[in-house]
């Protein structure tokens, strides 16, 4: 469990299932824009919370993502996942997230994001970590840029979300980058 004030990460559990649900379920609308989809041609059932659950819980033992459940006041309110892990000489990984809109604006995302960098530098090992963010969603620019995250790249219809293929700008932070820890960083900013 990874803890800054009211803000608590958490492994993602099968009990979260009907919070988890709600908080989809009202912000649906909100979070359809940013949340990736299956290309046409590509058939993959969405799956139930258990299935969504079961899958994420084989790649974390596989050592290829950490699920996280976001807390905020005790409650659930979100996600964070790093995915993508990567091994050997590379120790790098990619983060994705999303968050309650009746919680955004408060600080929660930066904090959250920051724990999950220091654990996956510190803990876990890695050295690079990535995050790839649609020009047009102005939330999570604010939150690579209050975690003062490099852009390094651009790809042009990189993931398939809300339909279409969209265009991502790259973010990344490296052990080099930030000596210290993220969140300290964050919180003397």
């Amino acid at each position: 469990m990874l803890t800054h004030g009211d803000v608590v990460l958490r492994p993602l559990d099968g009990a979260d299932a009907r919070a988890w649900r709600d908080v989809r379920s009202r912000n649906g609308d909100w979070l359809r824009q940013w949340e990736a989809t299956m290309p046409p041609g590509v058939h993959q059932p969405a799956g139930s919370y258990a299935q969504v659950v079961r899958r994420l819980r084989r790649l974390a033992r596989q050592g290829q993502a950490m699920p996280f459940a976001i807390e905020v006041e005790g409650r659930f309110a979100g996600q964070v996942t790093v995915n993508n892990i990567v091994r050997g000489s590379a120790q790098f990984a990619s983060i994705g997230y999303w968050l309650d809109h009746a919680v955004a604006g408060r600080g929660v995302m930066p904090v959250a994001v920051a724990m999950v960098i220091d654990h996956c530098f510190t803990t876990a090992g890695l050295h690079r970590i990535e995050i790839c963010v649609r020009p047009e969603n102005t939330n999570s620019l604010r939150v690579v840029e209050k975690l003062r995250m490099h852009e390094v790249g651009f790809a042009p219809r990189f993931l398939h979300i809300d339909g279409q293929w969209r265009d991502h700008r790259i973010f990344a932070v490296t052990t080099e980058d930030c000596p210290g820890q993220m969140l300290a960083r964050l919180i003397s900013d």
